[in-house]
C-alpha cells in the first residue's frame, strides 16, 4: 500500500466564469473557484441545518479538460471533481503570500443546459476525450 494519498473529491457550483491563462510556451491553464455547501437534517427537530458555504480555488492544468472547461463551464454550473490538493508561496511587496488551490484530475458536469446550449453526453468526462454516444438507431435491442 502507498505510504501516503493525496485526493480531493468535491462536488459544487462555479462562483464565476472560468479564467483561461495562456503561456508563451504553448500551455494554458484554467481557474475558478468553487462553492460547497454541507447541509444535513438535524435527528431530534428534523429542521435542514446549511453549514456556510467553503470556498475553494480550482486549477486544471491538463489540455483536454482546459478545452472542456473553457467551452463548457459557465458561474452557476454544479460540478464533479477530482483532484489534490496543492500549496504555493509568492512574494509581494516583500511579503509571503500563501495560496491552497486544488489541482483537477477528473471533472464532470452536472448541470444541464437549456436545449440547444447543451453539451453532448460525455464531453466532460475526466480523461479530456469526447465520449462516443451512440444514436437510439444504432442501439442492438
Amino acid at each position: 500500500m502507498a505510504g501516503s494519498v493525496n485526493k480531493v473529491i468535491l462536488i459544487g457550483n462555479l462562483g464565476r466564469d472560468p479564467e483561461l491563462k495562456s503561456f508563451e510556451s504553448g500551455g494554458s491553464v484554467i481557474s475558478f473557484p468553487l462553492a460547497t455547501t454541507e447541509t444535513y437534517r438535524n435527528r431530534e427537530s428534523g429542521e435542514r441545518i446549511t453549514l456556510p458555504t467553503d470556498w475553494h480555488s480550482i486549477v486544471i492544468r491538463k489540455p483536454g479538460l482546459v478545452k472542456i472547461a473553457e467551452s463548457y463551464l459557465r458561474k452557476g454550473d454544479r460540478v464533479y471533481l477530482e483532484g489534490k490538493v496543492r500549496y504555493r508561496t509568492y512574494e509581494k511587496d516583500g511579503q509571503t503570500r500563501y495560496i491552497t488551490e486544488i489541482q483537477v484530475e477528473e471533472l464532470t458536469l452536472l448541470s444541464s443546459r437549456e436545449p440547444g446550449n447543451r453539451p453532448e453526453s460525455g464531453v466532460s468526462s475526466g480523461g479530456g476525450h469526447q465520449a462516443d454516444t451512440p444514436d437510439a438507431d444504432d442501439l442492438p435491442f
